[in-house]
């Protein structure tokens, strides 16, 4: 037994031996290797559509002489006690926490230096890999030999996020309007608790985590001996104010358009996967700054006295260009972006495309099929009883126009049943929605879940009659030296037919269109007022969402409010939705003309009876022009087209 100690014993020093030259030789190694460049490195430089920088100033850095003591004692209290006494690594605290994590059975302690942080921040994202944490230790080392601890430390605070504030100057600006010399310890402490979590410690979204973590900290630069006990009961009592906002042009929305460029970014294959090769990059987005101002405009409008959460999208379907998007109310406040992230039901608005294929089929404008409460039976026994929303049923056969203006439930089911139920399924995986869709009666009513940018590619092939297009925010990437290292390439599909996709289009439209007013309304008629140019609409409700996609040549705009919860919505919240969606589009095509597309050939307008279908006669009190495609319009042997004319402008005086 005394051998194998002694032998066990001997082991362990030759080993730590061992490891120390080949700590010493690494060490020396990285001495000797080119500098790192710390001050461009990390550095994200965006440009809107017009080519305007929008993030990124050079003016963000700020020498660590310029930050308050406050802030920086807080910071290694919590973050890396021993910065200044090792040289990368803390062996003991790795140690440490290694044998806490092995005590409690999971990982809830870590052992991250300032430096080994400051070097994950060169990377655009945090792979696991072990070739990565190779790579982290080795550039760790590279930082430790070749920069004073002085310079590690400024350049980890100027590029650490804050809760979607970037470095120690642009988050002392956004949460208390201070350079970050004046930052006071109350002030200090609570900044520097945000970074270990930031959607947990934010001052603004979780307060009550924020003074927690504060406490913490505050007791951590007491053991550390940076302040006395009195003085941090002092900072701890005192009351703070968080602003919110860098300056008064600020977007709260800003950072969940950055945040859906960077997740684009870390997807393209011939960017580098750290910034050391790059010294930064130059990124040329599709943002259109006047249209995010006018999206947060009408969320803070509409939105700002409610606890519904959003997510918006502003398209140009032409080429697939992201223009503006919200993942949220304000990005401070909930760092979740459910543009990137969430998926909900997405009820009605699904059944654009049923009655795409419906059209592809036989179907027209004026096919009926009776609307009335109904008890759907299959095999096994099995039933389905779709509601019309409010209960509210025709009990009489309705044209397809009239099913989609009302979005009538029993309608779609009976269209998706007829047609079979994989139909539907094969269509959206057509038009890019790769969602997993299951060919269920429910389908055609939007129970799945999908993601709000699936639905916009599927949307868009509508909005440019019929060709697929990639939603994207990145036009071109370059590094610091303006090399090109990426550039978007147009790939347009056509994928639907034209002159079918004009009819659906013109159908859309009549959600609006107060000559449906029958035994309900359509759907968007609250908002009709409001309207002045011609667009394709569809909305969607369930019992936790609600929905509108619309759009003409010119723009794409979808949009969702919900409850992060799934608490149940009211009808009052898809009020609040119609507003929304219409504040945008007609604010961001204030100054633009009104662009509907062009008739295709094959394509003609009959003056018809709304709800039934028919061909409008003199006894019309309602008629409107519906869409066929030439040869399937209805015809009526008692009345031409000429008198059906005529009998609809008398009636319309």
């Amino acid at each position: 037994m005394k051998k194998f100690l002694r032998f066990l014993l001997g082991f362990m020093i030759i080993s730590l031996i061992i490891m120390l030259i080949a700590y010493i030789a690494i060490y020396f190694t990285a001495s000797l290797s080119d500098d790192l460049n710390i001050n461009s490195a990390n550095s994200f430089y965006l440009y809107d559509k017009n080519n305007q920088l929008y993030s990124g100033q050079d003016d963000d850095w700020v020498k660590l002489s310029d930050i308050s003591d406050n802030l920086i004692n807080a910071t290694l209290a919590i973050e890396d006690k021993n910065f200044y006494r090792h040289i990368g690594f803390d062996y003991l605290r790795i140690i440490k926490a290694f044998i806490t994590n092995m005590q409690n059975g999971k990982t809830s302690q870590g052992a991250s230096t300032i430096s080994q942080q400051y070097v994950k921040n060169l990377y655009l994202d945090f792979n696991k890999t072990w070739e990565r944490k190779i790579d982290e230790a080795w550039l760790t080392m590279k930082l430790e030999t070749h920069y004073s601890k002085d310079q590690i430390l400024e350049g980890y605070l100027n590029t650490i996020n804050y809760g979607g504030i970037y470095g120690i100057k642009n988050a002392s600006s956004y949460y208390f309007n201070k350079e970050p010399k004046d930052l006071s310890l109350a002030e200090a402490s609570i900044l520097a608790g945000i970074p270990k979590s930031p959607s947990n410690y934010s001052p603004i979204s979780n307060p009550k985590n924020a003074k927690k973590r504060q406490k913490l900290i505050l007791n951590a630069m007491v053991n550390n001996n940076y302040i006395s006990e009195d003085e941090k009961n002092k900072a701890y009592k005192e009351e703070l104010t968080y602003v919110g906002s860098i300056n008064d042009d600020s977007l709260n929305t800003l950072m969940y358009y950055q945040e859906a460029v960077i997740d684009e970014l870390k997807n393209i294959d011939s960017i580098p996967a750290s910034f050391i090769s790059t010294g930064g990059l130059k990124i040329y987005t599709t943002l259109d700054m006047n249209a995010q101002k006018i999206m947060e405009k009408s969320i803070n409008k509409n939105l700002s006295d409610s606890n519904l959460q959003t997510s918006i999208v502003l398209m140009n379907p032409k080429n697939g260009e992201i223009l503006a998007l919200a993942g949220g109310k304000d990005y401070s406040k909930s760092q979740f972006n459910r543009v990137l992230s969430s998926k909900r039901q997405v009820g009605s608005t699904m059944k654009p495309f049923l009655y795409y294929t419906a059209l592809e089929n036989g179907f027209t404008a004026s096919t009926t099929f009776n609307s009335t409460k109904t008890t759907f039976m299959f095999s096994n026994n099995k039933t389905y009883n779709p509601e019309n929303y409010g209960n509210v049923y025709p009990n009489k056969p309705i044209s397809l126009a009239a099913a989609l203006a009302y979005s009538d439930n029993i309608y779609a089911v009976k269209t998706h049943i007829f047609l079979g139920e994989d139909n539907l399924v094969d269509f959206a995986k057509r038009i890019g929605i790769a969602d997993n869709l299951e060919s269920v009666p429910s389908l055609a009513l939007g129970t799945n879940e999908i993601n709000i940018i699936n639905m916009m590619r599927g949307y868009a092939t509508f909005a440019n009659l019929g060709y697929e297009v990639k939603p994207h925010y990145i036009t071109k990437v370059e590094d610091i030296n303006g090399n090109v290292i990426y550039k978007y390439k147009e790939d347009k599909n056509r994928i639907l037919n034209e002159s079918t996709v004009y009819v659906l289009n013109e159908l859309l439209t009549n959600c609006y269109n107060n000559k449906f007013i029958d035994y309900t309304y359509p759907t968007c008629s609250s908002i009709a007022g409001k309207i002045t140019k011609k667009y394709a609409i569809k909305t969607g409700t369930t019992d936790t969402d609600a929905w509108i996609f619309g759009f003409n040549s010119d723009a794409l705009l979808g949009t969702w409010v919900g409850y992060d919860d799934n608490s149940p919505t009211k009808s009052s919240d898809s009020t609040l939705l119609k507003n929304l969606w219409v504040d945008i589009m007609e604010g961001y095509l204030k100054d633009k003309e009104d662009n509907w597309y062009d008739l295709p050939n094959n394509v003609i307008s009959v003056l018809a009876d709304p709800i039934t279908g028919k061909l409008a006669t003199k006894d019309t009190e309602k008629a409107t022009l519906l869409y066929y495609i030439k040869g399937t319009q209805p015809t009526n042997n008692e009345i031409n087209l000429e008198e059906s004319v005529t009998a609809w402008k008398s009636n319309d005086e």
